[in-house]
């Protein structure tokens, strides 16, 4: 069984090897591989065992291509760290750890073992420089949850990093912090993200997180169409540098770019913003007598539509009021869109507070089908206004084009807080929303999770690779 763990993963990182190889011989100094990429996932926490290794704490001043030996069989961990070496670039890549424990360890498992999602990164002598265990979980059975959420950077000569994984960056902590308390220039970002429209996109989400919070975002997602699983990117604080989305082929792509070593205009970014301060300062464009109301997943929002070519509206729920203002180049006869509002516990768990304003193309032209998952649209706005009454200072700024397309260049944020369009009419929109997480309301403070599930075919999926250098500024 080890011996195939060992195998299953050995092939997988081959096709890191291609990778790395070739982003080293275009001069990228920092390479980000998927979450999940070196050994899939529906594990047991039986049968991930043979795949994990024992990864120490970074502090103990270790290169495993040099000593592979020292703490145990590290095969995984030593080639991983000769890759670095050889090719004089920083790794991260995603693994398994696991530290023994024993009965007096009161939540001790009964294998003797905690188990923990893990990222690793290799600087470019191959040394070990960072470990960070996933907090987060999301139907991650094979996983234990740490003691605490780790705040994990490091420093190169080209910024300074941070590091979560996947259903992290919903979080507070460790995601927010990290960037608001450490100062960070780039999160390193692994996940293995399943789609959802029409808010919750990879590359929708990931882009409008890394211009909210100020910094780059390195986003590295597993392909695997059939899982809905795809789109990676490379995410500066003005826009997405480059990014990949693909639901029709198994192919995966390398990612690379050129982005701001340092690219914080301050060290408190979301204060840059005052989210509300246009929205309640306004009069309230006059309520709708159609508001309906719908869902988007299972959340519940107040709905009103765009009856005219152009307008002001607003639509409110509870204490989140929402603006719009709008024209249209041509109000298309078979496509209906609606402005939405939504505060409050989000989803089945009921554990995240949200707060949106969402201007959104239904499925049809009946209602009943506003905020169900959409992939096309005709209709482009030649101008538009978006803003809300939001009570935190958490909020990222999306807008998403037909056929799941970002629109780079084409929006920006005022200080006022408006989301607005920029450099003539817009590309035909499915989305255009501004999404809040407001922290402290969140039911929970500490995570009580469970993984994403883990195949031992994973060769199959061809791996995404994101790359960024180092020191160029952008223009």
């Amino acid at each position: 069984m080890k011996e195939d763990a060992l195998n299953l993963m050995n092939k997988n990182i081959d096709i890191l090897e291609r990778a790395i190889k070739q982003a080293a011989e275009q001069g990228a100094r920092i390479i980000v591989t998927p979450e999940d990429a070196l050994y899939g996932w529906e594990f047991t926490r039986e049968t991930v065992f043979p795949y994990l290794e024992d990864i120490p704490d970074p502090q103990v001043n270790w290169i495993p291509c040099q000593d592979s030996h020292r703490f145990g069989h590290t095969p995984v961990q030593a080639r991983l760290s000769c890759l670095a070496k050889k090719n004089a670039i920083y790794v991260l890549a995603n693994l398994g750890d696991k530290k023994p424990c024993n009965s007096h360890h009161s939540t001790c498992p009964p294998n003797g073992y905690f188990q923990y999602n893990t990222n690793v990164v290799y600087n470019p002598e191959g040394k070990l420089v960072a470990r960070y265990h996933k907090y987060h979980l999301y139907s991650e059975p094979q996983f234990d949850v740490p003691e605490k959420p780790e705040l994990v950077t490091f420093n190169t000569t080209f910024g300074r990093f941070g590091i979560f994984t996947c259903f992290d960056i919903f979080f507070y902590d460790p995601a927010v912090i990290l960037v608001k308390d450490f100062h960070v220039d780039t999160i390193l970002f692994p996940t293995a993200w399943m789609n959802v429209l029409p808010l919750l996109t990879a590359i929708e989400f990931h882009s409008a997180w890394a211009m909210g919070m100020g910094v780059n975002l390195l986003a590295a997602n597993i392909h695997h169409v059939s899982l809905n699983m795809t789109g990676s990117g490379i995410y500066a604080p003005n826009g997405p540098k480059v990014y990949h989305y693909d639901m029709k082929t198994e192919s995966g792509k390398l990612l690379l770019s050129e982005v701001d070593s340092h690219p914080l205009p301050s060290p408190d970014p979301p204060t840059a913003v005052n989210w509300s301060a246009y929205a309640t300062t306004i009069k309230p464009f006059p309520l709708q007598k159609s508001t309906f109301r719908g869902f988007i997943s299972r959340d519940g929002f107040n709905f009103t539509e765009l009856f005219e070519n152009a307008g002001n509206l607003t639509v409110c729920q509870k204490e989140l009021c929402c603006h719009l203002s709008y024209r249209m180049l041509q109000k298309e006869e078979n496509e209906v869109y609606v402005l939405g509002a939504f505060t409050g516990l989000h989803g089945r768990r009921r554990k995240e507070y949200w707060q949106v304003c969402t201007m959104l193309k239904c499925k049809t032209t009946n209602l009943t089908t506003c905020g169900r998952p959409v992939e096309t649209a005709s209709t482009r706005f030649e101008m538009f206004s978006l803003s809300g009454t939001f009570g935190t200072k958490y909020v990222f700024p999306e807008v998403l084009l037909t056929e799941i397309h970002l629109s780079p260049g084409k929006f920006e944020v005022l200080k006022d807080g408006r989301l607005v369009n920029k450099n003539g009419s817009s590309g035909p929109i499915l989305t255009v929303s501004l999404f809040g997480r407001w922290y402290t309301k969140d039911s929970f403070y500490s995570s009580s999770g469970t993984s994403n599930s883990a195949i031992t075919y994973l060769l199959i999926f061809i791996l995404l690779m994101i790359i960024a250098l180092q020191n160029i500024v952008l223009v």
